[in-house]
């Protein structure tokens, strides 16, 4: 085991660790979002469970030994020869968590304005690399873990449970602060250091205040409803089902709009109807009514009208997302999009679209897909 040591300081990882300290843990979050991205697959997958899970668990106990090294605490031990790395890992496991939340909200095929989590996500993430002491502030430290924190558990709890409300998310956020705050108060009780360093009340007033912002955003339908999420949205000429077969025609776009399937504009016959059809992931044996609510935007009085919201429950467990559609006929023309919603009116995607009607000009680039 000594000589496994001896070798590993004198490492070439180690020489390199040590000449690009102040790229290191940058480079260790990137290398955690990285990993995280390329291994995880569904939410509800016993790999990503263990994954997440150990991430976090990970987290914690790093954070731990990270704000009693300074007293001394491991001196002598195993985990004194750790040390240094300890800042790196919290790095990596804060890269690792936060990937695994905006990997799968990216999965939305429209982030409308639950974009403004995701930049708060980001924000918060990256914030450690414009304050001087960096992953040392300790108020930056709680305030980045409760964030990760609340987002595990929003994730985590429904699956488990296999259910979804506001209720639930209230659960969510009321353990990840249960646990936030025992942490802080093993860590306050046992570092000297640490209670010179923090004002435990402003500290705890700083969670308090990232409770009640995520509860505020929640509320007012600012963040995205995980585990759902939007796989597919497209608006279509037609959608037959044929021996559990979805077959979907619609126009797609030029070959350089990769980030949306149909075309903007849809050309409609005469008394046509329009199609919108939707996939929506959800884990296993999660049941959730969902709805689409059809809006019209209005020249006159410059305002987006609601014209039916039309619902339908899904079931989850497959990979390509439960499958459903509604339809409308006799639309006029104009800007219309469709918001895919939980009962609880939280946005899973908006699906944006352009209504011509014209008997003369004549859909472009159809295809015919099975979903």
């Amino acid at each position: 085991m000594k000589r496994r040591l001896v070798q590993f300081r004198n490492s070439r990882l180690r020489r390199f660790i040590r000449k690009h300290e102040k790229y290191a843990p940058i480079l260790f979050f990137i290398g955690g979002f990285i990993f995280d991205t390329l291994t995880l697959g569904r939410i509800d997958r016993l790999y990503d469970l263990t994954v997440l899970c150990l991430h976090m668990t990970s987290l914690t106990i790093v954070l731990y030994l990270y704000n009693l090294a300074d007293d001394g605490k491991w001196k002598n031990t195993i985990l004194e020869r750790f040390e240094e790395y300890y800042p790196l890992a919290i790095q990596f496991f804060f890269g690792g968590l936060s990937s695994a939340y905006v990997v799968y909200f990216s999965r939305s095929v429209s982030m409308s304005k639950t974009v403004f989590f995701l930049i708060i996500l980001l924000g918060l993430l990256f914030a450690n690399e414009i304050l001087k002491k960096r992953i040392s502030n300790k108020y930056l430290q709680f305030s980045v873990y409760f964030f990760i924190s609340f987002t595990f558990f929003t994730f985590m709890v429904p699956v488990f449970i296999k259910e979804m409300s506001p209720n639930i998310f209230v659960i969510s956020g009321a353990v990840s602060l249960c646990c936030t705050l025992t942490l802080i108060t093993l860590i306050y009780r046992s570092s000297p250091t640490s209670r010179t360093e923090i004002h435990l009340g402003k500290l705890i007033g700083l969670v308090m205040s990232i409770y009640l912002l995520i509860n505020i955003f929640y509320f007012f339908r600012l963040i995205p409803p995980v585990p759902l999420a939007l796989n597919n949205g497209i608006v279509a000429h037609s959608v037959r089902v044929e021996n559990n077969n979805y077959m979907v025609a619609y126009e797609t776009d030029e070959w350089y709009i990769f980030w949306r399937k149909h075309r903007l504009k849809f050309i409609q016959q005469t008394n046509d109807d329009v199609y919108v059809f939707s996939s929506i992931f959800a884990p296993t044996d999660f049941k959730k009514s969902v709805f689409h609510r059809w809006k019209w935007y209005n020249d006159k009085t410059f305002e987006w009208e609601i014209i039916e919201d039309i619902g339908y429950d899904i079931k989850g467990g497959r990979d390509g997302g439960y499958r459903g559609y509604t339809y409308k006929n006799n639309v006029v023309d104009g800007l219309w999009k469709v918001e895919v919603l939980t009962d609880e009116k939280l946005v899973l995607g908006v699906i944006d679209f352009e209504i011509i009607t014209s008997n003369h000009i004549k859909p472009q680039r159809v295809i015919h897909k099975i979903f």
